[in-house]
């Protein structure tokens, strides 16, 4: 069976819904505080899911080539981005350059600045560390700061018997919108390649699962931290950095908000239960 070694962190492509606990937020704060945090919290969870699409498709690539495949992989990246590799002491290192005039992706995102992601040309290893970080990196207007660090490992694990690959990712980013407003995010996320790992060259068969737990830090200083507790599927077919299905519960001042994604739709909607009452979502990218 040929096996896609994919990875994303997902972390991104992980969607990291943060919950909040502020001294400035009363204990009987509205649900639209919450219903906004989380419009937010999906602006910046669809740029991190770009970048690590973006790597994936770099990884996947000089996989391929290394081990000289007829196979054709086209790539997800337009005609504007430039790529140059290097190897060193057996490590690959390649930086992804989108310029500084902007360069837009098919989904109409525009990225500008470079990213630069290293791993080992030995990929016959049973774990691989991939790193990635940024260069003056812009995703429609937000910039993209620190480092993430992923284990890519093929195993069983009780969300699937057979193996697949996994990806294991530490997170510790910066991400700063053009307002000035400026986000942290800490945190580990394991994504699961469920579904088309035996298709090595089609993206839109791939589904992932998504578990984990993570804390942000707000503009004003308060620490907010989420739990998936229901896995976030992932299906790529969809074309959109959103989950299908799945929960994840915050937290505020010991009020409870449940986000779920849904039941299978290809959509861009999720709903926040608070104290009973549950609002309807758009999510933004």
């Amino acid at each position: 069976m040929k096996t896609k070694f994919f990875f994303i962190a997902s972390f991104m492509a992980i969607v990291l819904f943060a919950s909040c606990t502020s001294n400035d937020t009363p204990a009987n704060s509205t649900t639209a505080t919450s219903t906004d945090q989380v419009v937010i919290d999906s602006k910046i969870d669809a740029s991190i899911d770009d970048v690590s699409n973006i790597v994936e498709d770099q990884f996947l690539i000089k996989q391929n080539m290394t081990s000289k495949s007829s196979e054709i992989i086209k790539s997800i990246l337009p005609a504007c981005a430039k790529v140059t590799w290097t190897l060193v002491n057996g490590n690959f290192t390649g930086t992804i350059d989108f310029g500084t005039e902007g360069c837009a992706l098919e989904n109409g995102n525009v990225l500008k600045g470079k990213i630069t992601i290293t791993f080992s040309s030995n990929f016959t290893t049973a774990e691989q560390t991939i790193t990635y970080s940024f260069d003056g990196f812009t995703h429609n207007g937000k910039k993209i700061q620190g480092t993430k660090t992923i284990t890519r490992s093929l195993k069983s694990t009780d969300l699937l018997v057979a193996v697949h690959p996994v990806f294991t990712c530490t997170v510790d980013m910066t991400v700063t919108f053009e307002d000035g407003t400026v986000y942290t995010r800490t945190g580990n996320r394991v994504r699961e390649m469920v579904e088309g790992y035996d298709t090595k060259g089609n993206w839109e068969d791939n589904v992932f699962l998504v578990t984990g737990s993570g804390t942000t830090t707000f503009p004003n200083g308060d620490k907010c931290s989420s739990t998936i507790k229901t896995p976030l599927r992932f299906v790529m077919a969809c074309k959109r950095p959103f989950p299908v299905s799945g929960t994840v519960l915050k937290v505020r001042n010991n009020i409870e908000t449940l986000v779920d994604f849904g039941t299978g739709e290809c959509d861009n909607l999720a709903t926040a239960t608070t104290a009973g009452v549950t609002t309807t979502i758009e999510l933004k990218k």
